[in-house]
This record gives C-alpha cells, sequence and structure tokens, in this order.
C-alpha cells in the first residue's frame, strides 16, 4: 500500500513500483488455499492397515498400524473369521478394540488376538464408526485355529423385504364377467449381502383356501446393489372366474419374503348370463314349436282326400278380397248366381228385401198353347 501512496503523492509513478505491487498481490491468496489442499489429499488417500506378525497364537498381542484415514476419527479393529464374508457375525467383536486417527489419518494400537466364531482363513477390519463409511482389511492367521474353505457366495445377493407388499391397480369390466383378475404385486427390498442382485428371479404364488401355492417365476429387470434397497413391482393373475379369498406369496431364493391377501369379488355377470340363457333359451324354443304346429295342422272345413297322410293341410282357394267397409273377421256371404232378366210382360220383379233364395222364381218359358177362354172347347 506504501508504493501505492508514494506513487500518488508524487504525481506519477515508475514501471518498476507498478511491477512490485502486482507481484505482491497473489501471495496472499496463495498461502491461503495451500492449507485447504492438504486436508483433501489427505481424504483422497486409500486407507490401509499395517500388522506386526502375519500370524499369532491366541492370548498373543498384535499391533495394528494404520495410515490414510480420516483425521479424528473413530475406528473399530477386529479379528475376523472367512474373510468376513458373514459380516461381523464372523468376527470376535467380545475383544475387539477402538482407536481414534490423529490430525494426519495414522493410528498404532494393540490388538489382542482372539480365535472368531467362524474358521480361517482370517483378517484384521478396520471400519470407521462415524462418518464416511471407510474400511480395510488386513491377511491375518490365528494360529491353532480350525481352516475351512471359503463359503460359496450367492451370486445374486441376499434380498429381505423392507417395507409391507401392496397390491396395486384395479379390476375392469371384462372381470365382472368371468375375466382373469390382475394386480400389481409391490414390495420394497433390500440387498444385504456383499454382491449386487443383478436381474432377480422371484417367484409369486397364489393359493385360495387350504390348497398349495400354485408358484411361478417372474424376473425383474435391473440391480439391487449390495446395501442398498429397491422398489420392485411383480405382476399377479388369478385364474379365470376365480373369486374368493386368496394369498399372495412372494419367494426368493427358496424362502417365502411376503404374503398378501386377496379378495376377489364374485363375477355376477356370469351368473345373470345363465340366468338369461335358462329364459331366453326356452321362450325360442316354444316359438319355433308353435310355429311349426301352426303349419302342419289342418285348417277348419278342409276336405281329406284318400291315401292323404294325416296332417297334411289340402290347399285351398285363393281368398277373394273382402268388400270396402266390410268387418275385417266377418264371413264373406256365399257368391250369388245371376238371375235371368224378366221377359216384357212378365211379373214384376222380387221386391228388395226378398233374398235370392226365398224370393219368387220368374217363368221365362214362353206358353206352348195360348189359354183357353171360359166356355170355350
Amino acid at each position: 500500500m506504501g508504493c501505492w501512496t508514494r506513487g500518488w503523492t508524487a504525481g506519477r509513478m515508475s514501471p518498476f513500483l507498478v511491477l512490485l505491487c502486482l507481484a505482491l498481490l497473489p501471495v496472499p491468496t496463495m498461502a491461503s488455499a495451500a492449507p485447504q489442499t492438504a486436508p483433501a489429499a489427505q481424504s483422497a488417500a486409500t486407507p490401509r492397515l499395517h500388522l506386526s506378525a502375519r500370524q499369532a497364537g491366541k492370548g498373543g498381542t498384535l499391533t495394528v498400524t494404520g495410515s490414510g484415514w480420516r483425521p479424528g476419527t473413530l475406528l473399530t479393529l477386529l479379528i475376523c473369521g472367512q474373510n468376513m464374508i458373514g459380516g461381523t457375525n464372523a468376527c470376535a467383536n467380545g475383544d475387539g478394540r477402538a482407536v481414534t486417527t490423529g490430525p494426519d489419518g495414522s493410528f498404532r494400537k494393540d490388538l489382542p488376538v482372539a480365535e472368531p466364531p467362524k474358521p480361517c482363513p482370517c483378517v484384521v477390519h478396520a471400519a470407521t464408526v462415524t462418518g464416511a463409511t471407510a474400511s480395510a482389511d488386513a491377511p491375518f492367521t490365528v494360529a491353532g485355529h480350525p481352516v475351512a474353505p471359503l463359503p460359496r457366495q450367492d451370486p445374486g445377493g441376499r434380498l429381505s423385504v423392507l417395507a409391507p407388499p401392496r397390491l396395486e391397480g384395479s379390476s375392469g369390466l371384462l372381470t365382472w364377467f368371468g375375466a382373469p383378475a390382475q394386480r400389481r404385486l409391490v414390495v420394497t427390498v433390500g440387498n444385504v449381502g456383499s454382491t449386487p442382485a443383478r436381474d432377480p428371479v422371484f417367484e409369486v404364488g397364489t393359493s385360495h383356501g387350504v390348497f398349495a401355492p400354485q408358484w411361478e417365476e417372474r424376473q425383474w429387470q435391473g440391480t439391487v446393489p449390495a446395501g442398498r434397497k429397491q422398489r420392485i413391482e411383480l405382476p399377479v393373475e388369478l385364474p379365470a372366474g376365480a373369486h374368493g379369498d386368496y394369498l399372495v406369496s412372494l419367494k426368493y431364493g427358496g424362502k417365502v419374503l411376503a404374503e398378501q391377501p386377496w379378495g376377489v369379488g364374485r363375477p355376477w355377470g356370469v351368473t345373470l348370463f345363465w340366468i338369461l340363457l335358462c329364459v331366453v333359451v326356452p321362450a325360442a324354443v316354444f316359438r319355433i314349436g308353435m310355429a311349426v304346429v301352426d303349419r302342419v295342422r289342418p285348417r277348419p272345413g278342409s276336405a281329406r282326400t284318400k291315401g292323404r297322410p294325416w296332417g297334411r293341410a289340402v290347399p285351398r282357394a285363393p281368398r277373394r278380397p273382402a268388400a270396402a267397409g266390410r268387418h275385417r273377421g266377418a264371413r264373406a256371404p256365399a257368391p250369388r248366381t245371376p238371375e235371368p232378366a224378366p221377359a216384357d210382360g212378365d211379373a214384376a220383379a222380387p221386391l228388395p228385401w226378398f233374398t235370392p233364395d226365398t224370393a219368387p222364381s220368374a217363368t221365362t218359358a214362353p206358353p206352348t198353347d195360348p189359354p183357353t177362354s171360359k166356355g170355350s172347347t
């Protein structure tokens, strides 16, 4: 700052003073950034373990030295069997020790040698208790402890249910008429194994009453990382016409993970269909039978010829159109025979209120002999 003050006092600054002031300005910034880089480099370091001996017997002492850990972090030291494949259940937890790392991320601690509950190969395991998860292992042999081959690891991981399952979805109109009911079984699972579960294959079973479940394989496309959880949806379908109380079960790796009840309503549309069928079919058969009977039965007044089979109708003469104004159901009168016209000089025509059957008939034939007068011979 003195350089700037002197420059302005003199009215001008020399080029040497300007360069000197600019060179001094970035120095505090670089000095303040240097302490921030050291912790970042220490946190990026890989945790490591060093043992004072590779083999020791029960009751001995082992010195464990570590480096590359976060400063001021609480750690646990354990001797574990089977390379700690089964987690801390394979470790001698009662003889473990706790240690806190120093400012540089290192530590030194004496660990008593104890036999783990699982056979060797064994390791010394160090893991963080607080903060971000970090761990490291170092091979170690417990003298006199049994040695056995490592168990076969399941490549599909170990899944367990973390939340109660549920069925999602609804039935449509076709289900009311006996179509198969369908749902989605939704369950949240967690991978408690040390390997990820890739494309796990589940078994979904449905049971009704006292009957055993009918299992079907369902493969879920995806990966469940180790130590993580995942929401899984699997389709479930019942047979056509199924109704009542069902139980949906989920199995993985030969173990039943979850069970969920499912109440299915009765398909009343099927019942309605059978009721209509029992009413419509007899009515249709009755109508057809009546039409056949009406077709083959003899008509009133029809003549039967000799040798004609019974029930066969005699062809009838075509009907004449009814007179205008006559009632439709009235019987048509018999046809009238034309009457000859009366001759000149004959008796008068019949009166209009006489019917053709009772009216006096007129003689139309001429007399053969003229009438004789009274007294003539």
